[in-house]
């Protein structure tokens, strides 16, 4: 049984690219969450004095993350070489809101399973040029 695609591109370069746009729609839709005010309004005064209490850099670094990661998984997909550098980008943005969250467990948590996110795709991207399936 042959496990590859008819260009030569493994099987799982697809789901890998697949699951990394996902993933990062829906950070983007939880950066929409955060950003709009009458959503914000919906929910619990816990969660949103955490939102607004949050400062504007940090804030845009969470879009920076979740929009240079999307758009570099789009261009995974798209096998264009430019996911990676999309992919630092993420990655940066994730680097640069980690000190606010350092201390909060659930937080760090979630902040970290996204720097080794980004960190992989940085490495696959890189991977997948190597081998020929993106340019």
């Amino acid at each position: 049984m042959n496990d590859k695609t008819l260009a030569g591109i493994h099987w799982g370069f697809w789901v890998t690219g697949a699951v990394a746009l996902i993933w990062n729609v829906m950070g983007i839709i939880n950066f929409f969450a955060q950003v709009n005010a009458d959503l914000l309004a919906t929910m619990p005064e816990s969660y949103r004095a955490i939102i607004e209490s949050r400062p504007v850099w940090a804030t845009a670094a969470f879009g920076v993350a979740v929009f240079g990661g999307a758009l570099g998984a789009l261009l995974l997909l798209l096998k264009k070489s430019a996911a990676f550098y999309l992919f630092i980008a993420s990655l940066l943005g994730a680097i640069v809101q980690m000190p606010l969250y350092l201390g909060e467990v659930r937080s760090t948590f979630g902040v970290g399973v996204f720097l080794v996110s980004a960190t992989f795709l940085i490495w696959y991207s890189k991977r997948a040029e190597r081998k020929g399936w993106i340019s």
